[in-house]
């Protein structure tokens, strides 16, 4: 019986590193069928698509989200879709988050294609992967309170309000938004009306404010 061809999804804003994973992903599955993203914004596009990739290896600093918000998102709206994070950032406390909200594995830039090949079989297999580094049975309590009940409020966000919340946090206003998804702004309106409730703020600046606790620096352990 013919091995099923896996599906690949490669997010990451820096062409140089895209082909870099494409090649440690053929280094371990020369047969697999590979795309390429570099924004959150064509990430959710590809999946709003109806396509359903095997394994997403997402990069943490994305043109359109705020540290661990993307992910936090995309898991809750894609359960089955597993996820890698491939990131520079290599401090154990970023690690630890990022399983705790929900990545199956989670791969430093630095690291050699072998060890992208491990992970991606791994995780492929049902397995978390982690650096050698990291010890699995301390993954368990590495965010705060406030992050884990924004996760939970940031997952009740649709698509289309998760895209303008972080048209928000960028700074954009409501006409530049609707300019920009194609909507009416009153559409936008209505869209960070329901934003505000869901993230239990009143304004804007609560909402950038309260969104800064998925950053990736925001602490260190």
């Amino acid at each position: 019986m013919a091995k099923r061809i896996m599906n690949i999804l490669i997010v990451d804003d820096h062409p140089l590193f895209r082909h870099a994973l494409i090649q440690a992903v053929r280094h371990g599955l020369p047969q697999a069928q590979i795309q390429e993203k570099a924004t959150v914004k064509e990430f959710y596009e590809y999946l709003e698509s109806g396509a359903e990739p095997d394994l997403v290896l997402l990069d943490l600093n994305l043109p359109g989200a705020s540290g661990f918000s993307a992910l936090v998102h995309v898991r809750a709206q894609y359960p089955a879709i597993p996820i890698v994070v491939v990131s520079a950032h290599e401090e154990t406390s970023v690690i630890r988050r990022a399983i705790t909200h929900g990545a199956m594995g989670y791969i430093p830039k630095s690291a050699n294609p072998d060890n992208i090949s491990d992970a991606i079989t791994q995780v492929l297999e049902g397995d978390i992967w982690l650096p050698a580094n990291i010890s699995a049975h301390h993954i368990n309590d590495a965010c705060s309170s406030d992050e884990t009940v924004l996760a939970e409020r940031i997952q009740s966000l649709t698509p289309q309000q998760f895209r303008v919340l972080m048209m928000v946090a960028e700074g954009l206003l409501n006409k530049q938004i609707a300019y920009d998804l194609d909507v009416s702004e009153a559409t936008i309106k209505a869209h960070v009306t329901a934003i505000f409730r869901k993230l239990n703020v009143q304004n804007r600046t609560q909402a950038v404010l309260a969104i800064s606790a998925l950053n990736i620096s925001e602490k260190t352990i």
